[in-house]
């Protein structure tokens, strides 16, 4: 299963940025990261079947568990691609979040966009090595 996360913003050179990059290199699963203008801009046309998250601070807070077996299910089930979408300061419009499988938060808290960008690259590695019994989950 494509793991695809779509941000708005440009992420450049940054201690985020190293973040995203090795959680990127670690994770064994496919990924694609994609970035988009503020406004604007085209999302890649998707694999087909697909999920939508969209990470949002009304979302449902999961463990790192519960998001594992939520991925592992996904992929058990034959979902192709499962997006994570970070909206622009504003958010996602009411017509988005409708439309998503789900709107996942990291708490209450409001978090920096290029910090939940990492947070959400971390958990997706996470994630990753709970399915595969890896010790990091542990650690």
């Amino acid at each position: 299963m494509l793991l695809h996360v779509i941000a708005r913003g440009k992420i450049a050179r940054s201690p985020e940025a190293e973040l995203v990059a090795r959680y990127e290199k670690r994770l064994t699963w496919p990924v694609k990261l994609t970035e988009l203008p503020e406004t604007g801009g085209k999302i890649p046309d998707p694999q087909a079947p697909l999920k939508t998250v969209l990470l949002d601070e009304r979302g449902k807070t999961m463990s790192s568990e519960e998001f594992a077996a939520l991925l592992g299910r996904w992929r058990d089930d034959g979902i192709r691609e499962a997006r994570f979408v970070l909206g622009a300061a504003d958010g996602h419009s009411r017509e988005e979040r409708a439309e998503a499988d789900l709107l996942l938060a990291f708490g209450p808290a409001t978090w920096p966009h290029l910090l939940a960008r990492a947070m959400l690259m971390e958990q997706l590695y996470r994630a990753s090595t709970i399915l595969a019994g890896h010790p990091y989950h542990r650690s």
